[in-house]
């Protein structure tokens, strides 16, 4: 309980942070059928928050050493707030989607102040309660915001309003705590070529990931409307998904860590092509079969960036982690800016099960690969931890870093 209050400002701006910028993305898609968007357009709303959170990414750390960790955290917050409210003075998709540029700004660039600001304060004895109740209020303020379109009606005023004063909200924690300000780090180099050096597979499998999270998250309410859902059930549908991945990540640690990451990639990439075939199937069978596909669904797919990640680091020295964290992040992005704008197309062309489809070919492609990558390297000797890592920052792996330790 000490432990959660010392750091409650960041914890709370945490879960304000992803109300506002996590349930902005499912309300657009609604709101976007709503007022007639085609589909790819729709689809392009998400691949502008991707850019933004590219960009978020590259620019927050360098913003923040200039001006400190509360300036930029309020930076970022008024964008995020801006991008919202200018939703309420168009109804231009194209325009909707440079304000989700916004919106994703603000969710890499505040993610990178708490990110920075909680590795400062942790000590060697409680890093591992605090990373832990980190994770937990991250991963449950995102089921909440997949679940706060269920009550926001779409494509009005008030529902985008509600968002801003969420995101404007997450202001307060941060800047009224009376906790002094860390010693701003220096942001970590980006050097995409080191994850592919340390692990070609390990970058291929947060592409995949990328292709299967961005897509479904962007675009699964698109999904959710075409197969009959009502929009209070597409919420459930969404969350369904989360919950499935944060169950996933005992269990596939578990794996990773007992066997041969890469057989954990490709086994785990088989039965996510099972899983798309069973969600393809189950939009017939009524909306509990809906449900229990989606969660079986961010079962078998969430936890690839992490085994992923943990399969690079095993060739990454203690030195190379921050900077590995970042490049593995950089390989993220891009995956997660093609993949809406690609899947909301096959959709308009080919109808709704072309999202399974699309993410199904996708694993393929990374069992494929993965297969050929084992006849060219061995097993390393000496494996790391596996650890859940959050897609959030460039910076997250100075969270992650002590954590990644030689078993």
């Amino acid at each position: 309980m000490r432990l959660i209050i010392s750091f409650a400002a960041l914890f709370l701006s945490v879960i304000l942070l992803q109300l506002s910028s996590g349930g902005v993305g499912p309300l657009d898609a609604i709101s976007g059928s709503v007022l007639n968007f085609t589909t790819t357009q729709i689809g392009l709303l998400g691949t502008g928050h991707f850019v933004g959170f590219f960009i978020g990414c590259w620019w927050a750390p360098r913003l923040m050493g200039n001006v400190g960790h509360s300036r930029a955290f309020a930076v970022c917050t008024a964008l995020g707030a801006m991008g919202l409210l200018g939703h309420t003075l168009t109804e231009n998709p194209y325009a909707w989607a440079g304000m989700r540029i916004a919106s994703g700004v603000c969710i890499a660039g505040a993610y990178t102040v708490i990110e920075a600001w909680l590795n400062a304060k942790v000590t060697n004895e409680n890093r591992g309660r605090a990373m832990g109740t980190y994770r937990i209020v991250d991963m449950g303020s995102s089921l909440a915001a997949q679940l706060i379109i269920a009550v926001l009606p779409p494509a009005v005023y008030v529902s985008y309003n509600l968002l801003a004063v969420l995101c404007c909200a997450a202001l307060l924690p941060l800047t009224l705590t009376k906790a002094s300000q860390p010693e701003t780090p220096n942001a970590p180099r980006l050097k995409p070529k080191l994850a592919w050096r340390c692990s070609p597979l390990a970058v291929a499998g947060v592409i995949v990931a990328a292709l299967s999270s961005a897509s479904f998250r962007m675009v699964g309410p698109v999904y959710g409307q075409e197969v009959g859902l009502a929009v209070d059930q597409i919420a459930f549908f969404l969350a369904a998904f989360v919950a499935g991945g944060a169950l996933a990540q005992y269990p596939m640690g578990w794996l990773a860590d007992k066997y041969d990451r890469r057989w954990v990639l490709i086994w785990l990439s088989g039965v996510a092509i099972l899983s798309c075939a069973i969600t393809m199937a189950a939009s017939g069978t009524g909306t509990l079969g809906v449900m229990l596909a989606a969660g079986f669904f961010g079962f078998t797919t969430f936890p690839i960036f992490s085994v992923s990640a943990a399969h690079a680091n095993d060739f990454a020295t203690s030195a190379e982690r921050v900077e590995l964290s970042a490049a593995l992040m950089f390989w993220y992005a891009l995956g997660a800016i093609a993949s809406p704008y690609v899947s909301s197309a096959l959709i308009e062309a080919y109808g709704p099960p072309a999202l399974f489809a699309y993410v199904a070919c996708g694993h393929v492609l990374l069992i494929v690969f993965g297969l050929s990558r084992m006849k060219v390297r061995a097993t390393p000797e000496e494996r790391t931890s596996y650890v859940y890592a959050p897609r959030t920052s460039f910076t997250i792996g100075r969270l992650l870093k002590r954590s990644r330790e030689k078993r």
